[in-house]
């Protein structure tokens, strides 16, 4: 187990202080009611370690245990008078240095009416439900593989919401993330589009989306990598990872995404298909994946919660401190990544996750995940004696608190 005792203590003593000034952050609501500022604020330790055989651990250079500071997000939101609001934050972790931090929302935002929401700064864009969803509300410590091999982030650009009951439209124009702007590295412009059908079927909520992006890139063509990590972000090995893929001039993804909410049962499930064109005559790879979730919450009277095409903020019926043990959740999720294209020459593997996650929520604002994932690889990127399918074991914990 690698732990940085300087980090483990800095955390704690910050979580002191958060929480400490978390509850009181209602007070800077101040002035004539146009105007307030608040503080906001997360903190997620993970514990995380990734066994395999003696074999695929030395071709992986060693797997070992690790803790971290997964996010450490501070910043504020202030209200403004014309229906204008201001989000600044920032993620200090892992190392609590000034040149390690690194731009989350920076946006200002103006809301004309109820129905629609317009965005201009760094945010999220509509990669679909799960990264869409705040990590904050996750079924499991990580998004599945699909919102972690294809460079999805935060990036700086327009957008806008438009709400009419069941109906959810986000569309955006973006530029790159505001850290690559800041160091003056362009990697190009894209687009996002959104469409979400949620209305109430059979007692519970049925959720419809599709999705669609498009990055344009230098017209010369510039190198591009796809991979993800195996299922815990205290892991950095790469099992599937497709290499640098040079001579890329854009690329295009499409997603579907269903969900359906009925008391403390939920199931979910997305699509993707990623696209990337070359210059000249290329081969032009389409990598994909896809995950199958359902969940059940233990606890009486608790739902996952949803708001305007996105999970929200499960808030327990009998939290801690007022009688009752909070909420408890239980996942089982099926997680595929077929980096592999075969007739286009690109062979990046592929990973399959049969995963096993309990939650509890002992507050609305307080979260312990203990997560478990036998993995499968085929056509890894990394070979064990001329072998590239074998699996390994994943076990991993949270602690997250937020104000």
């Amino acid at each position: 187990m690698t732990v940085n005792p300087r980090n483990a203590a800095l955390s704690i003593t910050l979580l002191a202080s958060i929480a400490s000034f978390g509850w009181s952050s209602a007070a800077f609501a101040e002035g004539d009611n146009e105007w307030s500022i608040a503080p906001r604020g997360r903190l997620q330790i993970d514990a995380g370690d990734l066994s395999a055989s003696d074999a695929v651990e030395a071709a992986a250079g060693g797997l070992p245990s690790d803790v971290m500071v997964r996010r450490l997000f501070l910043g504020a939101d202030v209200k403004m008078p014309g229906n204008l609001s201001l989000r600044v934050e920032a993620d200090i972790a892992p190392e609590f240095e000034h040149a390690d931090w690194t731009w989350t929302d920076v946006y200002l935002q103006w809301t004309p009416s109820k129905k629609l929401t317009v965005t201009l700064g760094q945010n999220k864009p509509a990669w679909g439900l799960e990264e869409q969803t705040s990590d904050l509300f996750p079924s499991f410590m990580e998004r599945a593989a699909i919102h972690t091999a294809f460079g999805n982030e935060r990036r700086t650009g327009l957008s806008g919401q438009y709400v009419d009951g069941d109906l959810v439209l986000q569309g955006g124009a973006y530029l790159d993330d505001l850290n690559a702007i800041i160091d003056k590295v362009d990697q190009g412009h894209s687009y996002f589009g959104r469409v979400v059908y949620a209305p109430k079927l059979g007692g519970g909520r049925l959720h419809l989306g599709a999705r669609i992006n498009h990055r344009d890139l230098d017209e010369a063509g510039v190198g591009i990598r796809y991979s993800t990590r195996p299922f815990l972000r205290t892991e950095n090995t790469r099992f599937a990872n497709t290499g640098t893929i040079s001579g890329v001039t854009s690329e295009t993804g499409y997603g579907l995404e269903f969900a359906y909410m009925a008391g403390p049962f939920e199931a979910t499930g997305e699509a993707h298909w990623q696209h990337a064109s070359r210059i000249g005559a290329l081969a032009e790879p389409t990598f994909s994946g896809y995950y199958a979730e359902v969940g059940y919450f233990l606890t009486k009277g608790d739902t996952r919660g949803y708001k305007n095409g996105q999970f929200d903020r499960t808030k327990p019926k009998n939290p801690v401190g007022k009688g009752g043990i909070g909420a408890v959740q239980v996942n089982l999720r099926y997680d595929h990544l077929n980096l592999d294209d075969a007739g286009a020459g690109f062979m990046g593997g592929k990973q399959d996750a049969y995963a096993v996650g309990l939650s509890w929520m002992p507050t609305e604002r307080t979260r312990l995940i203990l997560n478990y994932a036998r993995l499968q690889f085929k056509d890894s990127a990394i070979s064990v004696g001329g072998d590239r399918s074998y699996g390994a074991d994943a076990i991993g914990m949270r602690a997250q608190f937020d104000f």
